[in-house]
């Protein structure tokens, strides 16, 4: 291998870029003993051209003669890729027309021919039975290719003719296989001697060839022959080359195109004596290429091609009108140098990079002047580079309007995939309508939306977007007429689209003021049917003119079947969950008494949007001898069976509250009761008692919140006794804790829907409410329930559960309002009892109640002296009513029965339910109390809060 490189670089210089790629490809051959080769060399318009064979016949190269450089043949990807490149022939039948199918041997070895900045071609060798190539061999060949460049880039540059066409190379005679004349002309002496290629190419005969310069000269065009001489005086003087094209004269008085090229030679001092050179016939190919730059000139794409220093070198018409300059200005300018280029951001920067990389390279640019977009499609050729501009403003346009159609249909796919899943999870008809404005506005670009629903001969609305309320309250309850759009969707049970609201009024002339009012110009009236059944209407509007497109109605038309099932089903929901909420607010206290033990106010707040009813309660239940129950309770869960358990609690907290019996057996009857309604059914409550005659307040609790006790002095504590579990799963006794209440002290009980949420817990919730209680005025109860409310459930707030409050403040009966003594166990007590009735009635002027007073205190004395054990103990209550009591240590109840004629007792307690507005009996601590109360006169009613004062 050595030696062969070693021949090669004994080559003299100066030999032709053909002899030199010849002489390579035969040692690269002979040395991988293969059995031919090619060199192919790059074009322009991106074509690698076949300009050396070895070995091989012509018939199988010629499907090899151009190869475009994006192809897969082995010299197209030694070029692409820079490296050496292995190919296994293809199987016969498989391969595309520029592979080597048919062709002898195991594949292709090919390596790339390196110019003076990028590969210019590739040498490629047709492997015999030896296969791939050794790593020595690649070596070797990448050497003969590196010997191949060194020894083109000595080769004299060829200078490119005045206006010369986009293409060429300085390889290109090793592209053409023409006749080739020789010359030598002495420059001293101006001898010229031609041989007879030479005498054929300039079309002298040898008999009549005058061996002088001036021979030549005769021949040459006349407007050829200054520029000609001119590039021959500075190949003399530059001590260079000369090459030129130029017209001759034929025989016949025509004119041809001719190429020559010479070096000029030196004599001994370094002076330059002769010029020896070459001439072809290049008519045929001028020929050719006269046409390509004329149809390069007047082709549809602009067209510009450049040198390697990106001076223009030819421009057509359209480009020039792009780069908005003629011919002769852009000619020979540098492309950067262009106002028109220079505009384009990055376009140097871009051009310059897939130059370097001598890879083919499109994008896109914006003309700011005309606002054109051009596709830019850079192509580098062997000496310089091509570029096409494509006019693509209409196709981009196109493609950016398709893009926004198919993202809007994407977008609108996905709002109506979210509309469904909205619209089956929406419970009432305001869920429904909010759903249809989230994600069918949107979408559609709308601006209004109007949801109507037939309730006899009129239309109701059922929510609405977009409009004035004046507006809304005029269509609510719109009666059937015959020119209503509404009414026209209904009747016909098909949409209805309005484009304008010129056509609006044309069609509807009577309401031709409405889109000015409601500030509309297009509209879609879509009929709801389900089930067969046209039930409602839903309008949707636009503000600006609006011709929807057929696939735009096919979809509202689609939506509308879907909006239509959602709200019929979501209108059953609110009938059934308004007929819920009226029998819940009918089970809740209608007012709360007005009672001189305590002032009381109460609130009641549903769940939110959406939920259900609850079970939250509470109640005010007045009581004898001054005393109140305040109850408070939470049935677990929401629906219509949560809510009549609470009205069967409520009833039965009446009811066992009537009997006076104390608050822990209350609650344990309320427990069997929630226990008799299944193992699934649990209610927390707070029972608390007070009695305004000793200030206490007696409280039991079961699974629910702690009250808070606001004393006057504005501290707040919540009693800590660790409540039972709820109704239905405890286990009695009932703890109960007494309470002292100083008057005016406030009794704040809840359910845990006013203090505990999913975002906070009960504790925080405690913690909010005494500080509200402790920092806001308490004197206006209903004004604090509404601080309250608003401070715990801020406006707008969707709760999941509901709640219920009830607020208290206590009074005392004065002193002055209570009497009371000590009687013996004898006979003389009811005697006793009628004197401290009588005197104690004198001194509240209550004279005229004094004898049924004492009658009544008689009746009661004696029935304990009858029946019952000491100490006995008489009490008058003066406040709403009289109340008279009697206490003693028994614990026997005594009851009314019905005397026969001959009994000589038994109609005691007949006469005092005769004479007492009420009448009944409780436990006490230390027995029993048997107690009447009688009404008294408005005037003789104490305020309880001046007694207090």
């Amino acid at each position: 291998m050595n030696a062969r490189l070693d021949l090669l670089n004994s080559v003299e210089r100066g030999v032709t870029e053909g002899e030199v790629l010849r002489l390579a490809l035969q040692h690269a051959v002979a040395e991988l003993d293969g059995l031919g080769g090619t060199v192919h060399l790059r074009g322009p318009m991106s074509a690698l051209r076949l300009v050396s064979v070895a070995g091989l016949p012509p018939g199988l190269v010629r499907p090899w003669e151009i190869i475009d450089q994006e192809d897969t043949a082995a010299p197209a990807r030694a070029v692409r890729q820079g490296t050496g490149v292995w190919t296994l022939h293809a199987p016969s039948g498989t391969a595309p027309p520029t592979s080597t199918e048919g062709w002898p041997g195991t594949g292709l070895a090919a390596v790339p021919v390196f110019g003076r900045e990028r590969t210019v071609g590739a040498l490629t060798v047709v492997a015999g039975a030896s296969g791939e190539p050794t790593r020595k061999q690649w070596e070797f060949l990448t050497a003969v290719a590196t010997w191949a460049k060194e020894r083109m880039i000595q080769a004299p540059p060829p200078t490119r003719p005045a206006r010369e066409e986009p293409s060429g190379t300085f390889l290109r005679q090793a592209l053409r296989a023409v006749q080739v004349g020789t010359w030598e002309w002495n420059i001293h002496t101006g001898e010229l001697s031609w041989d007879a290629a030479a005498m054929a190419i300039y079309g002298a005969e040898p008999a009549d060839f005058t061996p002088q310069v001036e021979s030549w000269m005769k021949v040459v065009h006349p407007d050829d022959l200054p520029w000609t001489l001119a590039a021959v005086e500075k190949a003399i003087r530059n001590r260079g080359v000369f090459q030129a094209e130029y017209r001759v004269r034929r025989p016949d008085g025509s004119y041809g195109w001719t190429q020559a090229r010479a070096r000029v030679v030196l004599d001994d001092m370094g002076e330059p004596y002769r010029m020896i050179g070459t001439a072809w016939d290049s008519n045929e190919s001028r020929s050719a290429r006269d046409s390509l730059s004329h149809a390069l000139r007047h082709m549809s794409d602009g067209f510009l091609s450049a040198d390697d220093d990106w001076r223009i070198t030819f421009v057509n018409l359209e480009a020039e009108g792009m780069l908005g300059s003629s011919d002769e200005e852009l000619f020979g300018r540098v492309l950067w140098t262009l106002p028109a280029v220079q505009q384009v951001a990055d376009m140097e920067a871009r051009c310059r990079q897939a130059a370097a990389t001598a890879t083919p390279a499109g994008f896109d640019v914006q003309m700011p002047e005309t606002g054109r977009c051009y596709h830019l499609r850079l192509v580098p050729v062997p000496d310089g580079v091509t570029l096409y501009f494509t006019d693509v403003t209409e196709t981009r346009r196109h493609e950016t309007e398709r893009a926004a159609a198919e993202t809007a249909a994407t977008e609108r796919a996905s709002r109506i995939t979210e509309l469904t899943a909205a619209l089956a999870k929406a419970t009432t008809s305001r869920d429904v309508v909010d759903a249809v404005a989230q994600r069918v506005l949107p979408p559609f670009r709308a601006t209004g939306l109007l949801v109507q629903a037939i309730e006899g001969d009129r239309v109701h609305n059922v929510g609405a977007v977009g409009y004035p309320r004046t507006f809304l309250e005029r269509v609510d309850g719109r009666s059937r007429i015959d020119t209503d759009p509404v009414w026209d969707a209904i009747s016909t049970q098909g949409p209805l689209f309005v484009s304008s609201a010129q056509e609006f009024a044309a069609r509807y002339p009577a309401l031709a003021y409405t889109p000015h009012d409601i500030d509309k110009q297009a509209w879609a009236f879509l009929p709801l049917t389900a089930s067969g059944h046209t039930f409602g209407v839903c309008v949707i509007a636009f503000d600006q003119p609006r011709r929807l497109a057929d696939e735009e109605r096919t979809l509202l038309t689609a939506i509308s079947a879907l909006v239509a099932q959602a709200l019929e089903r979501a209108r059953l929901y609110d009938a059934e969950h308004t007929r819920s909420q009226e029998l819940q607010r009918a089970l809740l206290p209608q007012r709360l008494p007005d009672l001189p033990a305590c002032t009381t106010a109460a609130r009641y707040l549903p769940a939110g949007q959406g939920m259900d009813v609850g079970g939250d309660w509470y109640d005010v239940i007045p009581l004898p001898a001054g005393r109140v129950a305040l109850v408070v309770g939470d049935v677990v869960g929401h629906g219509l069976s949560e809510a009549v358990t609470m009205g069967r609690l409520r009833t039965a907290v009446h009811t066992l509250a009537g009997f006076e019996l104390p608050p822990d057996e209350i609650m344990s009857h309320l427990n069997d009761i929630v226990r008799g309604l299944g193992k699934n059914s649990y209610a927390t409550c707070l029972y608390a008692l007070y009695d305004s005659t000793t200030g206490t307040c007696s409280l039991t609790r079961a699974g629910h919140p702690s009250p808070a006790v606001l004393h006057p002095d504005g501290t707040v504590h919540f009693p800590h006794p660790v409540p039972d579990p709820p109704l239905g799963s405890a286990e009695p006794p009932f703890e109960t804790v007494e309470l002292t209440m100083p008057p005016g002290s406030l009794l704040v009980l809840y359910t845990n829907g006013l203090v505990e949420s999913s975002e906070r817990e009960i504790e925080q919730g405690m913690t909010e409410l005494a500080s509200l209680l402790r920092t806001r005025d308490s004197e206006d109860l209903d004004r604090l329930c509404e601080t309250l409310i608003a401070g715990l459930l801020p406006a707008g707030q969707h709760t999941s559960d509901d709640a219920a409050l009830l607020v208290a403040r206590v009074h005392a009966l004065s002193s002055d309002q209570m009497a009371s003594w000590p009687l013996p166990e004898d006979p003389r007590a009811a005697g006793l009892a009628r004197r401290h009735v009588r005197e104690q009635l004198s001194t509240w002027g209550l004279d005229d109640m004094a004898t049924t007073t004492e009658l009544l205190a008689s009746e009661l004395v004696g029935n304990v002296v009858r029946h019952g054990r000491g100490p006995l103990q008489l009490r008058l209550l003066r406040g709403a009513e009289l109340v008279c009591e009697v206490s003693d240590g028994s614990l026997t109840m005594p009851r009314i029965r019905h005397a026969s004629e001959t009994d000589e007792g038994g109609r005691g307690l007949q006469l005092v339910a005769a004479l007492s507005q009420q009448w009944g009996t409780r436990y006490t601590a230390t027995g029993k109390c048997i107690w009447t109360a009688q009404p008294m006169h408005e005037s003789d009613i104490p305020d309880p809060l001046l007694s207090e004062s």
